[in-house]
């Protein structure tokens, strides 16, 4: 039969029409989804892009603190020939840029360090400013700037301190405090330890976190106790104790601590100095400092040995013994003269041991240089007064006898084997014109104000 031809106002047959709407829907759909990968995509870029941009913002910040810890390091080297190689100077202050910082993706960092002072007076506080900045390609910069403020340190701002534990064995043994120099002069005659300048913060710590690393036991601390996280051991007849303690309290919680830590450096002797074979009846020249060197000094039987003027004594032996005092042999500091000694290897005071005649314990220091693994030990024996501040991180150091120590004790480990009693010389914990310098504030610049202070010094290099 023959097919009818269609009407021109005929409408499409319902099978068209549903592909038509099919294929309209789809289209819709797909650039739904397209809309929806775009977005996603876009997202996922913005997010990376917002990763790395913090992920270089924080190594911005890494890096600033490198450029700062070199400022530090330069400024502990004092004179050394080493300590401002490749910085740029202008007395007083220094500046150099540190390069080549690879994080990887194209991204390189660098940081600018100023110095304010590179040979600062005694008493002064040099700042130091790191502006560190991160280059990636695709991303703004990531700029963090730091300004520390530094100052002179003190090996001896704790009565006694231990990297590992202290123990008091004795029944009697106290500890206290006073202040040789209670108004910051050396011109003016120093005050003598006695009852009545007696004070309420002889302080003992640990940097350990065992609970057995600070034995109190029957020891009477008149002052403070911290650990790096140990609860002290005190016996019934010990005590943690001040001034405002109420009566009757054994323990004084506001004078117990268990977050203590405290960096406590190794020290390098000095590589110069006089050397001497051996010591006769005197050393040094009245109202002068001298220098010397000597492998090792043993005191026997009578000997006494005068220190004049201000001695620094470097002993060389690297085993051994260093200092070693016995019988009724004496190492003698007349008043008006120091002594300053460094030994790596073991030192033994016994006997009538160190007569210092000055009322300041800084007056006889005493530096053990021993490693980690040198095993150095200093022994100090006696029933008199031993006037000294013993800085040795390193080194086992032993208090025997029933005498009285003054001054400051910092090692690996102290014991107290007597009923000796200990007083903190308070006046210690001010700074020396030549300890390292650490930082006494520090701060990160974010607002335009803070940075614009030091804009002028940044810009062109």
């Amino acid at each position: 039969m023959a097919r009818q031809p269609t009407s021109p106002n005929q409408l499409p047959s319902p099978a068209k029409a549903e592909r038509g709407t099919v294929l309209i829907v789809t289209m819709l759909v797909l650039a739904l989804l397209a809309m929806g990968v775009g977005s996603y995509l876009s997202l996922n870029l913005n997010t990376a892009r917002q990763a790395r941009h913090t992920y270089h913002s924080t190594a911005s910040f890494h890096i600033a603190e490198a450029g700062a810890e070199e400022a530090v390091w330069s400024l502990n080297q004092g004179r050394s020939p080493e300590a401002w190689r490749d910085w740029t100077i202008r007395r007083p202050a220094a500046w150099r840029r540190f390069t080549g910082f690879d994080l990887g993706g194209g991204a390189t960092g660098y940081v600018k360090v100023y110095v304010s002072d590179t040979n600062p007076a005694a008493g002064s506080k040099p700042l130091a400013v790191a502006e560190a900045t991160v280059v990636s390609p695709g991303l703004p910069p990531s700029t963090r700037m730091l300004e520390l403020t530094l100052g002179r340190r003190s090996y001896f701002a704790n009565g006694i301190v231990a990297r590992d534990s202290v123990k008091f064995a004795g029944r009697n043994v106290s500890i206290d405090s006073w202040n040789s120099d209670p108004d910051n002069d050396p011109g003016t005659a120093p005050v003598p330890y006695s009852a009545g300048v007696r004070n309420d913060r002889g302080s003992v710590a640990t940097n350990a976190v065992e609970n057995n690393a600070m034995l109190v036991n029957q020891a009477n601390v008149w002052g403070y106790v911290a650990t790096g996280g140990g609860v002290p051991e005190v016996g019934v007849n010990g005590s943690i104790r001040g001034a405002d303690t109420p009566a009757g309290v054994q323990i004084d919680p506001a004078r117990v601590s268990t977050d203590f830590a405290s960096d406590l450096p190794v020290l390098s002797a000095p590589v110069d100095g006089t050397p001497i074979v051996t010591v006769g009846a005197t050393l040094g020249i009245a109202g002068q400092t001298t220098k010397w060197r000597c492998q090792s000094i043993r005191l026997n039987g009578r000997d006494t040995l005068t220190i004049l003027g201000n001695v620094i004594l470097v002993l060389t032996n690297t085993v051994g013994s260093a200092l070693e005092i016995t019988g009724n042999a004496s190492l003698i500091i007349p008043d008006g003269s120091s002594l300053t000694i460094y030994a790596e290897a073991d030192i033994k005071i016994a006997g009538n041991g160190l007569a210092n005649a000055n009322s300041r314990p800084a007056s006889c220091l005493i530096y053990g240089t021993g490693s980690d693994r040198s095993g150095q030990t200093i022994q100090i024996a006696g029933n008199g007064a031993l006037k000294a501040a013993v800085y040795a991180p390193n080194a086992a150091l032993q208090i025997n006898g029933n005498g009285d120590v003054m001054g400051s004790l910092v090692g690996r480990e102290v014991a107290f084997n007597g009923e000796a009693s200990f007083h903190y010389d308070e006046s210690l914990a001010e700074p020396a014109e030549d300890t390292p310098f650490k930082v006494t504030r520090w701060r990160e610049l974010t607002g335009a104000s803070d940075r614009a202070r030091w804009q002028s010094v940044f810009s062109g290099w």
